[in-house]
C-alpha cells in the first residue's frame, strides 16, 4: 500500500467477483469499478456471507418484486479492509478494518427526509436487481456507509452486521425491554440473531420456534430459554399455542415472524397478548391466510420490519462488548474460487447444518 491512500495494485490487474448468470449458474468473472468518487472508498473484500436471499435469486431469479432480467454481482453481508480513499474522505484511511452497510439511500424523498430511509424507494441495494453486489475482491462504496471495526472485532464478525442489523431494527420496532417475553418463530440465521439481539435488549423470557429440531438445539445452546418444535400442518397450531405458552410460563408480549409463513404468522397472532406485538421480519410470502380479526379485536399490533436503519454503530458496540457473539453462527467457510463458489451456495441451499456460510476473500 503506497501513500496518499493508493493501493499499490498493478495497472490493469482486473477485479473479479461472482456474477448470478442465471438459474443456479454462478461464475467468477471480471468486475470493473466504478470511479472513485470524492467521498468513496475502495474495499477490498475479506469476508462475505451468504444470504437467504442471494439463495433466491440464484435459485429462482426473483424475490418477492425483485427480478434478475440481466447478469449481476451477488451478495451485500460484507466487510474488507480499506485500500482507497476519495480525496474528501477524512476519518478513513487505507488498512482501516470496516463492515459496510449495504444500502445507498436516495436522501431527497419524503421518507428518507424523516429518517426512514430504509424504505426509499430509490434505495441502491448491494446484490438486488439491478445493482451489483459484494462479492468480489473490490468494491467502491460511500465512505459514510463503512463502520471502522474495533480490534477484537473479526471481519467476519463485520460481515454479519448486515443481518444483525435487521434483528436490532427488529427489536427497536418491538420495544424490547427486559419487561418484554419474546417469542421467535424460525430459527434460521435471522430467527437466531433475533434471539441474540433480543437478549441484548434485556428480554428476559425468549422462546424459539422451528420444524427443524437441529436448529432448535443450535437456538438453545445461543440462549432459547426454551423451544418448541412444530409441524407444518395449520391444524397443528391450537395444539402448538398451548405448548408455547406452557414453554413460555408467562404471557408472549412480542411475537418474531422470521419465517413468514401462513402458518407462522397465524400462531404469533394467536398467542401474543392481548395488547402485544407482532412482527413480521423480512419479506415473507406475499399473500398469507391469518386470523387477522380475532387479533384486531384483541388489539395485537402488526408490526413490518424491512432491513435496517441507523443500526451499524450499535452492532459493532454489541461485538466488541462482547453481548453478542455471532461466531457460532458460522457453520461454514469457502475460498473464492469457481468450485467453492458454487459448493457454497449448494451448502448454504440445502439446508441440513448449515446456518451461515462464509466467504474468506
Amino acid at each position: 500500500m503506497s501513500k496518499g491512500g493508493k493501493s499499490d495494485q498493478e495497472e490493469g490487474e482486473e477485479n473479479m467477483a461472482a456474477w448470478l448468470l442465471g438459474l443456479n449458474t454462478l461464475k467468477i468473472q471480471p468486475f470493473k469499478l466504478p470511479p472513485l468518487g470524492p467521498h468513496d472508498v475502495r474495499v477490498g473484500m475479506k469476508a462475505v456471507g451468504i444470504c437467504g436471499s442471494d439463495v433466491h435469486f440464484s435459485k429462482a431469479l426473483r424475490l418477492a418484486d425483485y427480478v434478475v432480467k440481466e447478469p449481476m454481482v451477488i451478495g451485500h453481508e460484507c466487510a474488507g479492509i480499506i485500500e482507497e480513499t476519495g480525496s474528501e474522505v477524512k476519518d478513513l484511511v487505507p488498512g482501516d478494518r470496516v463492515a459496510l452497510e449495504p444500502g445507498i439511500s436516495f436522501w431527497r424523498c419524503d421518507l428518507c427526509k424523516e429518517g426512514r430511509y430504509n424504505l426509499c424507494p430509490d434505495m441502491k441495494f448491494f446484490g438486488l436487481p439491478p445493482f451489483h453486489g459484494s462479492l468480489a475482491r473490490q468494491i467502491v462504496h460511500p465512505a459514510y456507509l463503512c463502520f471502522k471495526l474495533p480490534d477484537n472485532v473479526s471481519l467476519e464478525a463485520g460481515a454479519l452486521c448486515e443481518p444483525l442489523s435487521v434483528a436490532v431494527h427488529a427489536c427497536r420496532r418491538g420495544n424490547i425491554s427486559p419487561e418484554t417475553n419474546v417469542l421467535v418463530m424460525g430459527a434460521g440465521p435471522i430467527g437466531l440473531v433475533t434471539l441474540l439481539a433480543a437478549r441484548a435488549f434485556g428480554a428476559p423470557r425468549i422462546v424459539n420456534v422451528d420444524v427443524d429440531g437441529n436448529r432448535l438445539s443450535v437456538a438453545k445452546e445461543l440462549g432459547a430459554d426454551g423451544v418448541v418444535k412444530v409441524s407444518t400442518n395449520m391444524q397443528d397450531i391450537p395444539k402448538e399455542v398451548e405448548t408455547i405458552c406452557y414453554v413460555m410460563g408467562a404471557k408472549v408480549d412480542v411475537s418474531f415472524d422470521c419465517a413468514g409463513l401462513s402458518k407462522t404468522m397465524s400462531t404469533a397472532l394467536s398467542v401474543t397478548r392481548a395488547g402485544g406485538k407482532v412482527c413480521l421480519v423480512g419479506l415473507g410470502h406475499n399473500e398469507m391466510t391469518v386470523p387477522l380479526t380475532p387479533a384486531a379485536a384483541r388489539e395485537v399490533d402488526v408490526i413490518g420490519v424491512f432491513r435496517y436503519k441507523n443500526t451499524w454503530p450499535l452492532c459493532i458496540e454489541l461485538l466488541r462488548s462482547g453481548k453478542i457473539d455471532v461466531k457460532p453462527l458460522i457453520t461454514h467457510r469457502f475460498g473464492f474460487s469457481q468450485k467453492e463458489i458454487e459448493e457454497a451456495f449448494e451448502t448454504s441451499a440445502g439446508g441440513g447444518n448449515a446456518i451461515k456460510v462464509m466467504f474468506n476473500l
